[in-house]
């Protein structure tokens, strides 16, 4: 039995020390150089031996100072490695034996180098100009990426040739600028872990020390022990030494003189005279160094040396105040009073310049070098008081007061009646000035107060003023009290009445205006105060016949009217005031009576706006009004900037509400508020409500640095010249594309030029003559301005309104010309204006007109004409005579005036008769008559031509010169073709001529 047991121990046994098992935890670790790490190694089993092995195979023993092996139970062990090194790194491996039993477990260990600036030193400092080397030393494994960036941003090198960032990671600036110093990061990063570090450098750019004098003159006073301060400040980098040199002497801290720690102050102890003169203040570091003069002046401060209290009696013939001061320059000396201020000189006579006097020549002033005297005559008790003499000159002044004193009798002020009434006490105050102090009694018929049989009387007694407090018991008690005072100069008694108040009369209702719930009623205040101020005002109202409502209210300064609310509309009621005083309240007015109003819309709110802190927050206020008779559902606010149309999205607010907060608003504008109540009914007229807001506080005005801009005047006189150099590019515009304008005007009347474009002065005055070729049909000639038509006596004149459109040309031997120069003026001005615009525009569709001399086919229906005799090419027409031709129309867009209008244009000027041709039977055209009678009387030829007057600038008289250009108008009936030099005219029957020739389509 004992051997199977022995042998299930010894299988055990066997099983245990073979599951022997061993594990590191962590399994593997990475480790920072100069950081520490442990590692735990757990066994499973019984394990007599822990040991760690090294990556060299070598057994750790446990007195190692880097790393450290220790066995806290039978089944752990720890490896812990201090201050890791790149030699600590490779495999380590735990074993566990027990017996000829052993496990074992290896932990890999990888040391690796983290961001680390071994020489990023800051701040870095440089001289202006040079190339600057900003040192950024950083080591890691694997080597890191280095970036560099100012102010926030990344450098980029390709941007800026005067950076570049150097093989060791360092940062180049050529030729470094004040405006490169600043902060500049350098950051290190590794991708392959993520790892990121930076390191921020002050870049210091030393420069030349600029100096600059607080002040360049300095004034000091001499003789009173006083120091002057000479400063100057110095900017450098590095920060400048400053010293500072008189007479080529550098100074250095003494007796006479002190330095400031950093130099940048001189104090000068007790300025003398001899202490005036130039100061150089010399700032040095190792760029250079400047210097910079400060002036110091001395002077004398002015100073009083005698000035004595005076005294003297009231009604004394004069009494005389003294000052004497010392200064230099020599001060001037003067006196004041009160507000008065009395100097020497100001109101001087022919005979002492240095005399003043006053205007009632009480007061005199005298003035003698140093010494001023000031002289009251007459003397009243008013002239008691402090006195101030002033010195002063260019640098500074000196004052004292000397006090005049005034003997004078008491004098009793304030006023003698005083109101009140039965068990009221009341204040009689006697209010005495006197010099010296006068004792006051009080006396009632005769008898001083307070008497044996006087309970109800109190005295009370102050430097200036005795009070008698006196309580009514009884009309006797009311009456005359004396109030008597007295000292050495004299003595004065007053009376003063005690008088029974009333209660105020009755206050007269002036006006009552209803509305739907509430009612305003106006009233003046009571004829009768009753001695006493009014207190409150009754108001009572009520319907007809039944009992009276009635509140009070506390009176005020002006206050005229009250609002009666809580009223029923559209009904009527009866009110009546009454004023309330300390001794009552007085009788109350007739009852008026009024009607409320019906139900309706509310009355606007009444708007007030309140500042906030922040100046583009405002609060909004608003008092209820009115509600209509029915209550208010809602306020309805919108607001807007006044110099846009757009309102802000509408606000409704609660019927409770009193106000709203507008925030966010633009500085400096101008806000417009409207809020509107609105009840079962609707809404109210809108309150409103203008208001500017605050000026940013973020923006300096244009004064504060000191800016100046240009005049009202200057700007005025800039807008007029620019304006006047735009009409003249306007006028130039015109008169070369339109023939229009001032320009054209000069050169048309004054020059006898034509504008750009024209070809000659007859095109300009519409002359044109017909004549017949060799194929028998009408053909135009222009002429140009030299040539002269036969029937002219003088020169080409310029055309108006009767000036013919064409002139006789002479013909060949064996035919004989139509001439066609008769037509209405305002038919002359359209076609004149339809030329021009032809030719100034060719995009124009505006129809230029010439005369049709072919069959009856292609003319408009007209009556025919007697056939042309002999006779008659002799003698010119008469009055009843036709032409061979129609009436010229303006075909142009202008509008037309209805054939029914029968315009009468004005007579033209007679003109050559026409010659008719004898043969063929060409010779003979048909002749289209006027479409009325007023044309018929237009047409007429009486006599020869002759020059037609100017026509008015403002014309258009450059006709069109369309040769071999066919022009048409879509919105005429008619259109014309003109080619090589043949001409035909389409009219339109019954087509009246335009009632205003000065039309043209532009």
């Amino acid at each position: 039995m004992l051997q199977i047991r022995d042998l299930i121990w010894g299988l055990l046994f066997a099983v245990c020390a073979a599951a022997i098992q061993v594990q590191i935890t962590p399994t593997q670790g990475e480790i920072s150089v100069g950081e520490s790490k442990f590692f735990l190694c757990e066994v499973v089993g019984d394990a007599k031996d822990i040991d760690w092995y090294a990556p060299s195979g070598e057994k750790i023993l446990p007195n190692r100072p880097d790393i450290f092996v220790s066995r806290s139970d039978e089944t752990t062990s720890s490896l812990t490695i201090y201050h890791a090194n790149v030699d600590s790194a490779g495999i380590y491996k735990c074993v566990a034996r027990n017996g000829d039993k052993e496990a074992q477990a290896t932990v890999q260990v990888k040391i690796f180098q983290k961001i680390t600036f071994e020489s990023a030193p800051s701040p870095q400092e440089f001289n202006e100009g040079d190339d600057a080397d900003i040192v950024c030393d950083v080591v890691s494994s694997p080597p890191p990426t280095i970036i560099w960036k100012h102010k926030g941003s990344r450098i980029q090198v390709a941007k800026d040739v005067r950076f570049m960032i150097m093989d060791n990671g360092h940062l180049q600036i050529r030729g470094i600028k004040k405006i490169d110093e600043g902060m500049y990061n350098c950051e290190a990063r590794i991708m392959a872990r993520g790892e990121i570090d930076f390191k921020m450098i002050k870049v210091v750019v030393n420069v030349l020390p600029t100096i600059r004098a607080r002040l360049s003159e300095v004034n000091a006073t001499a003789d009173t022990d006083r120091s002057a301060l000479l400063a100057c400040d110095a900017d450098g980098f590095p920060e400048p030494t400053v010293t500072w040199a008189h007479n080529n002497v550098v100074l250095e801290t003494g007796n006479k003189y002190s330095l400031s720690d950093d130099g940048s102050e001189l104090l000068i102890k007790s300025v003398k005279k001899v202490d005036e003169g130039d100061y150089t203040c010399i700032a040095k570091n190792k760029a250079g160094e400047k210097a910079e003069e400060v002036s110091l002046n001395v002077f004398v401060k002015p100073r009083i040396t005698y000035l004595n209290n005076q005294t003297a009696s009231e009604f004394d013939h004069q009494v005389t105040l003294t000052c004497e001061a010392s200064g230099d320059p020599t001060p001037t000396i003067s006196w004041s009073f009160q507000n008065r201020v009395f100097t020497e000189g100001e109101q001087a006579s022919w005979t002492r310049p240095d005399k003043y006097e006053s205007l009632d020549r009480n007061i005199v002033v005298r003035s003698h070098a140093r010494v001023s005297s000031l002289t009251l005559k007459n003397v009243l008790f008013t002239y008691a008081g402090q006195y101030l003499c002033t010195a002063g000159n260019s640098i500074g002044q000196d004052n004292q007061q000397l006090y005049l004193e005034v003997r004078y009798a008491p004098k009793i002020l304030g006023p003698v009646t005083v109101y009140t009434w039965e068990g009221n006490a009341a204040n009689i105050s006697c209010e005495v000035e006197a010099y010296p102090g006068a004792s006051v009694v009080w006396f009632r018929d005769g008898l001083q107060l307070p008497s044996a049989n006087t309970t109800n009387v109190k005295i009370y007694n102050t430097p200036t003023i005795s009070y008698l407090e006196i309580t009514p018991d009884s009309q006797n008690d009311f009456g005359s009290y004396n109030c008597t005072a007295t000292n050495v100069m004299g003595s004065e008694s007053k009376e003063f009445l005690l008088i029974q108040a009333e209660v105020p009369s009755s206050p007269e209702i002036e006006q009552v205006e209803p509305f739907s719930s509430t009612a305003v009623v106006k009233f003046e205040e009571p004829d009768s105060m009753g001695g006493v101020p009014i207190i409150k005002y009754r108001v009572e109202w009520r319907l007809p016949g039944q009992d009276w409502t009635g509140k009070e209210h506390y009176a005020s300064d002006d206050m005229t009217a009250i609002t009666i609310v809580g009223l029923k509309p559209e009904t009527t009621y009866e009110v009546k005031m009454s004023a309330i005083n300390g001794k009552g309240e007085g009788e109350s007015s007739l009852p008026s009576t009024f009607k409320t109003e019906p139900v309706r819309e509310p009355s606007a709110p009444i708007l007030e706006v309140k500042v906030q802190e922040r100046g583009n927050t405002l609060k909004v206020n608003w008092i209820k009004q009115d509600d209509g008779g029915s209550p208010i559902k809602h306020y309805l606010v919108r607001y807007k900037a006044k110099h846009v149309s757009d309102w802000k999205p509408e606000i409704r607010i609660p019927h409770n509400s009193e106000y709203v907060m507008l925030s966010g608003l633009d500085w400096n504008t101008e806000y417009e508020v409207h809020v509107v109540a609105e009840n079962q009914q609707g809404k109210s007229e809108p309150g409103v409500i203008s208001f500017r807001t605050a000026t940013d506080p973020t923006t300096i005005p244009d004064a504060a640095v000191g800016g100046s801009g240009l005049g009202t005047g200057a700007i005025v006189g800039i807008l007029i010249v620019v304006f006047f150099l735009l009409l003249v590019g306007v006028d130039v515009t015109c008169y070369f594309l339109n023939k229009c304008g001032l320009l054209m005007c000069i050169a048309v009347n004054f020059c006898g030029k034509a504008g750009p474009g024209a070809k000659s002065k007859d095109i300009e005055e519409g002359q044109a003559a017909f004549t017949k070729d060799e194929s028998k049909e009408p053909i135009v000639e222009v002429r140009t301005e030299e040539e002269q038509t036969p029937n002219q006596g003088g020169g080409p004149t310029e055309p108006n309104e009767t000036t013919p459109l064409t002139e006789p040309e002479p013909a060949a031997a064996d035919t004989t010309s139509t001439v066609v120069n008769l037509l209405p003026s305002t038919a002359t001005n359209s076609v004149a204006e339809s030329f021009s615009t032809a030719q100034s525009s060719p995009a124009s569709e505006s129809t230029a007109l010439t005369i049709s001399a072919s069959s009856p086919t292609k003319a408009a229906p007209a009556k025919a004409s007697p056939k042309n005799s002999p006779a008659a090419q002799s003698s010119p027409l008469n009055a009843n005579t036709q032409p061979d031709v129609g009436p010229l129309v303006d075909l142009s867009d202008s509008p037309k005036a209805p054939p029914s209008s029968n315009p009468t244009p004005p007579v033209s000027e007679p003109v050559s008769p026409p010659s008719a041709n004898a043969d063929g039977p060409q010779s003979q055209p048909d002749t289209v008559k006027a479409p009325d009678s007023a044309q018929n009387k237009d047409l007429q030829v009486d006599g020869p031509a002759k020059d037609a007057p100017n026509a008015p600038c403002t014309d258009s008289t450059t006709p069109a010169h369309n040769d071999g250009k066919t022009v048409k108008d879509d919105s005429t009936k008619g259109e014309t073709e003109v080619k090589n030099a043949t001409a035909e005219v389409k009219t339109v029957p019954n087509e009246a001529p335009q009632t205003n020739g000065n039309e043209s389509k532009a």
